[in-house]
């Protein structure tokens, strides 16, 4: 897109440049520049993107945003942007925008609308949200030439830039949509337009936030805004919040009242149109049989599938997956097959062998639903050595917390039997310990109220054989210490 153009989608006003240059991606990060970039400085709670408008046009940058220059004149008065801009008179170019991140919706929005012809799946759900993108994804290639959200570009501003980047060859795109604030899946649903949508689960996450489960519900079923009368709404029929969803509660809640959705549901449940049956799980790896059922609860097609991802929570992504592709004419089989390739998503349940001792990296946030599920891949694994599970504070989740924290040590004293150890890191997982209580003695219940203490115990005391599984969240840290001492081969 040229200058000229941009300008007119965001509703901007061009202060300085050459309206006829082009620009081919997008930035946020005035360090890292691709090509002829437009920088967008977002104004976050801590810092202001506009200090770096500099930095970025010496990086490569061509264009950028700016809500704090009206006029030419007030750029001009900024020495150091005029310098720069004065090097090569017309080079680069200054659009004044009134808010920097809805300018960028409004531009992700736009092109969504004039060069993004594909259909679009959108996923959302409080845990699992990138794994099940992921599995989509993955199952969806068996057939389609796939583009799917990169990262963790799923937010206010990164799913604007991910619509900019579907590539010219793709036909259908899988696109991770995100919020922790209300309001903010309105937003982002009405950038995306997606074409059918997924809901995970309705969990905890972001609860501190938006203060009740029916609140979370609310938020994710707003993914609807943006989506056309009767497209598919595939939500997860073992979810009991969400296998109680039907129009008249999405009307209810003043949600997309001029439309209506094709709802369907995934799981193990008899309210589900595909099933996963005859499940069993070997040396950690599930296998079932997907069953698909017509409206008359007639079979109508059974394809055999076997997972090289472990943990029972894999086979509603999988489900998802399929249900889709089943959705998109794509070949059941096919995906069935080509998803014996998917091996995880790093720092989201990834399993492997490093040195001798297996890991589980899990590492890369965390909510009690999800904890739970990783906690029984980790009792679940066979394994010579000793199953340990490094858990660190799960944040974000309200006045509760430290209730939800003392339900992951019931649930191992309840259902996760098999492990050895629990390494608990951060004031927060104590609770786990307090929920553990005296039911299973023979646990090892290790605290740590800092991190390098944590680092030193694990290199001191791991053995050959030995299964880590770590979970926390994001900002605990956890990921650093299994990148530094448990690098993938």
């Amino acid at each position: 897109m040229n200058i000229k153009e941009i300008a007119e989608a965001v509703e901007g006003r061009l202060l300085t440049g050459n309206e006829d240059i082009e620009v081919l991606n997008i930035s946020l990060n005035s360090a890292k520049m691709k090509s002829e970039d437009l920088f967008v400085p977002v104004i976050g709670e801590r810092v202001d993107a506009h200090k770096f408008i500099v930095s970025a046009f010496e990086n490569g940058a061509v264009a950028s945003f700016t809500s704090e220059h009206k006029t030419q004149d007030e750029l001009l008065m900024d020495l150091d942007i005029r310098e720069i801009l004065t090097r090569e008179p017309g080079k680069r170019a200054m659009i004044y925008v009134d808010d920097t991140v809805a300018a960028l919706q409004r531009l992700g929005r736009y092109y969504r609308k004039k060069y993004v012809s594909i259909p679009l799946v959108g996923v959302t759900g409080s845990v699992g949200k990138t794994t099940t993108r992921e599995m989509i994804a993955c199952a969806l290639g068996a057939g389609k030439k796939t583009y799917a959200t990169r990262g963790n570009a799923n937010s206010q501003v990164g799913l604007p830039v991910t619509i900019t980047e579907i590539t010219e060859d793709a036909e259908v795109g899988v696109i991770e949509l995100g919020m922790s604030e209300p309001g903010e899946m309105t937003r982002i649903s009405n950038v995306a337009c997606v074409d059918c949508a997924v809901i995970t689960n309705i969990g905890l996450s972001h609860i501190n936030q938006l203060k009740t489960q029916e609140n979370i519900l609310i938020e994710k079923l707003h993914i609807l805004d943006g989506m056309p009368d009767g497209a598919l709404l595939l939500l997860n029929g073992n979810d009991p919040i969400l296998k109680n969803v039907d129009m008249e509660l999405i009307h209810g809640y003043g949600i997309a009242t001029d439309r209506n959705f094709k709802i369907e549901f995934y799981g193990t449940e008899e309210n589900s149109i595909i099933r996963a049956e005859e499940i069993s799980i070997v040396e950690g790896y599930p296998q079932f049989v997907v069953s698909l059922y017509d409206e008359n609860e007639n079979i109508r097609q059974q394809t055999p599938v076997r997972l090289s991802v472990m943990g029972r929570h894999m086979i509603l992504n999988t489900l998802a997956a399929l249900a889709i592709c089943d959705h998109m004419n794509v070949s059941i089989l096919d995906a069935a097959i080509k998803l014996q390739e998917f091996e995880g998503v790093s720092g989201r349940g990834e399993t492997y062998r490093t040195n001798g001792v297996t890991i589980i990296d899990d590492s890369y946030n965390a909510a009690p639903q999800s904890m739970k599920a990783g906690l029984s891949v980790l009792n679940d694994l066979p394994g010579i050595g000793r199953r340990i599970a490094v858990l660190a504070d799960m944040l974000e989740l309200g006045e509760n917390e430290a209730g939800y924290h003392r339900s992951v040590g019931e649930y191992i004293a309840a259902h996760a039997k098999n492990i050895d150890m629990l390494l608990l890191y951060g004031p927060l997982s104590l609770n786990i310990a307090n929920g553990l209580g005296i039911k299973i003695s023979r646990i090892k219940v290790v605290y740590f109220s800092e991190k390098e203490k944590l680092r030193e115990y694990l290199i001191k005391n791991v053995q050959s054989g030995d299964v880590l599984f770590f979970k926390g969240s994001n900002s605990m840290g956890l990921s650093d210490i299994v990148k530094e001492l448990y690098p993938k081969e």
